[in-house]
């Protein structure tokens, strides 16, 4: 690894995030550019491999992945990218957005047993075309999303072409343990360690993150925070016909929609006008209608499937508070796009989010599961309006010192910088 600098997860001797000072440069403004010397340097080509990425199918895919695409570009890096899924998935198309970027199929099982066996199929898949490329103009460094299967694949052709590689590690389940099932766990787990150890950084999305993964491995892990995009999420004025909660993400158990839905139903005794939004689709939308039904609530409650971020953008300028509170969360990005909007969010203690969200100053945070809580939170914060403003303008704030898409570039270039001397 050369004089390359090992980080300490957060867990060992002290906790520590990473900011601009961190690498010794100060904050940039957003219209910041790099000029001169800095622009005439040989660009950095970094190559991502990642299962997820924005398509003309589903532009919303992984756009937490590309996001920070063209910033990096800015700060000195030549991006490929190589979208892989499963040959039995249905075709996916690039979307164009000014990122080389292609779609690859590979040979897997279905279910569990091909998250597990995959990485090997996935690196002969993309290794024709990144030998043509590498031939061509050589690649620095490979930035692969997730231990399995793309982490594996990528230490794979680290292997065979002497690129170095880093991983970055989007979720709590970092070992995919509960992703892979009981009886794959064991394997999962020493596949993911192999991979961790064997890359250049472990890049974690929050320090919860990391301390999953340093509680089974040693390897270089470093935090940096998803960024958001401000011009895109920014203040609006919220409706002024009814103060609206609104929620985004998946409709899965994890998320709390259901418990959202229960604390609604008594939130509503006292704030007859309010309505709740909850955007995204998934397994428990039926049993979710079925609940608000039950509950007496489905009159003022509309699902409203899965939306364009445009859309989602809009539904955040114009909602009175955001909640979701998800029980399971790596770090959320819909809580960090809530706050560029201005607005209050309200999540669970003991996830990522704990990072970002300081209770009572920027948003507010509740115990896991707690429906009174929730309940209680919702209630204050409808019922003032300077407190939902104080709270908002806060949380703006936050995002605009230290989690845009320029904070998260600057931190991932630092790190591809390190890695590659």
């Amino acid at each position: 690894m050369g004089n390359h600098v090992r980080r300490p997860c957060p867990t060992a001797i002290e906790e520590r995030i990473l900011s601009a000072a961190d690498y010794g440069v100060a904050p940039a403004s957003i219209s910041e550019r790099p000029s001169g010397a800095q622009a005439s340097v040989r660009p950095l080509r970094i190559l991502t491999l990642t299962p997820f990425y924005p398509s003309r199918e589903d532009p919303a895919q992984g756009c937490f992945i590309a996001d920070p695409l063209p910033w990096t570009q800015r700060f000195g890096v030549a991006n490929q990218v190589f979208a892989a899924q499963p040959f039995y998935r249905r075709p996916m198309h690039e979307i164009g957005d000014g990122v080389p970027s292609r779609w690859l199929t590979y040979r897997s099982f279905p279910g569990k047993v091909g998250l597990v066996m995959s990485g090997a199929a996935m690196a002969r898949a993309v290794m024709p075309s990144v030998r043509r490329l590498h031939a061509h103009q050589r690649f620095d460094l490979l930035h692969a999303h997730a231990a399995l299967p793309c982490g594996e694949a990528a230490a794979i052709l680290s292997d065979r072409l002497g690129i170095p590689f880093v991983v970055s590690v989007h979720g709590l389940d970092a070992f995919a343990t509960k992703q892979s099932g009981p009886w794959l766990a064991p394997w999962s787990r020493k596949l993911s360690a192999n991979v961790y150890r064997r890359a250049r950084a472990v890049i974690c999305i929050s320090r919860r993150v990391c301390e999953q993964v340093a509680r089974f491995v040693a390897a270089n892990t470093v935090v940096v925070h998803n960024g958001v995009d401000v011009d895109r999420f920014s203040p609006g004025e919220e409706s002024q016909s009814a103060p609206i909660i609104l929620s985004v993400g998946n409709l899965i158990p994890v998320k709390g929609q259901a418990l959202l839905l229960r604390a609604f139903a008594k939130l509503i005794r006292d704030c007859p006008s309010c309505w709740l939004e909850i955007i995204g689709d998934g397994m428990e939308r039926a049993n979710l209608m079925h609940l608000a039904e039950a509950l007496g609530i489905a009159a003022q409650v509309r699902f409203r499937g899965r939306q364009s971020r445009q859309a989602i953008a809009e539904a955040m300028r114009q909602c009175s508070v955001f909640a979701l509170p998800s029980s399971y969360e790596g770090l959320g990005c819909v809580y960090l796009e809530a706050m560029a909007s201005g607005k209050p969010a309200i999540a669970c203690k003991g996830q990522g989010i704990d990072d970002i969200i300081h209770h009572g100053k920027n948003g507010l945070l509740i115990s896991p599961g707690n429906e009174q809580e929730l309940a209680d939170s919702l209630h204050t914060l409808l019922l003032s309006q300077d407190y939902r403003r104080r709270l908002g303008e806060a949380a703006r704030n936050t995002i605009l010192e230290r989690h845009t898409l320029q904070h998260q570039a600057q931190h991932l270039v630092r790190i591809y910088q390190e890695c590659v001397r």
